[in-house]
């Protein structure tokens, strides 16, 4: 059974998304104490996080970047602060999905289920090298001159995807169904935003030119 761990301030959403999930068959734990907040997050060691932004002392935000220090659990920030900058930055800050209050709750449950079979998927087995790095796929990683950077899991299969195709034009609807089955709306934002990451990550390599943007195409390595 997977567990969600809620972290929401206002006691009539955390008890109603609690009674929901529940309902919906998942373990469910709360966050309660918010001066101790990531001791709380390892302590449950959840499948997937539902996070507000507007939190007693630590913000989402900044929470959210303190757990992708460690882990990378899904991260779910569901709010009442709904600006596009907003989402943005959820997402930039290593969330992995956004949504809004007051929520439809099909939508919802339709996202966390998307965020669960993802976090559980199995990462393909061998190594993939081009143009000098080599992408380790069990353990979610690339490595070039003697450097080795952590991908999470939607940046892995990113990377595995462009690696099985070298050389050709990766088109961003592509990326898309293999990344989320089209199981449900995915903003064009989100693929954006983790091809973004990648960037500051292959950067640290001195490989930061590897992925290229074909304008109105998609990507190629």
């Amino acid at each position: 059974m997977n567990k969600i761990l809620i972290i929401e301030d206002e006691k009539l959403i955390r008890e109603e998304l609690q009674t929901l999930l529940s309902n919906a068959g998942f373990a469910v734990a709360h966050v309660t104490d918010f001066e101790n907040t990531l001791e709380q997050i390892i302590a449950e060691s959840p499948d997937l996080i539902l996070l507000d932004i507007s939190l007693p002392g630590q913000n989402g935000y900044s929470l959210c970047a303190s757990v992708r220090r460690f882990s990378d659990v899904p991260i779910l920030f569901i709010t009442g602060r709904n600006t596009a900058m907003d989402e943005l930055q959820a997402l930039t800050l290593g969330g992995d999905d956004f949504i809004s209050k007051p929520y439809n709750i099909p939508i919802l449950l339709a996202r966390i289920n998307a965020l669960l079979k993802r976090g559980q998927a199995v990462r393909q087995p061998g190594c993939l090298e081009y143009s000098g790095i080599t992408l380790h796929s069990i353990a979610g990683t690339l490595a070039a001159e003697g450097k080795e950077i952590e991908l999470t899991k939607t940046e892995l299969k990113i990377m595995y995807y462009l690696f099985q195709h070298p050389g050709e034009i990766v088109r961003r609807t592509d990326l898309v169904e293999y990344l989320w089955d089209n199981e449900i709306h995915i903003d064009d934002n989100t693929l954006s935003v983790n091809i973004m990451r990648i960037r500051e990550k292959l950067r640290f390599l001195g490989k930061d030119e590897l992925i290229r943007t074909k304008r109105g195409m998609g990507y190629k390595i």
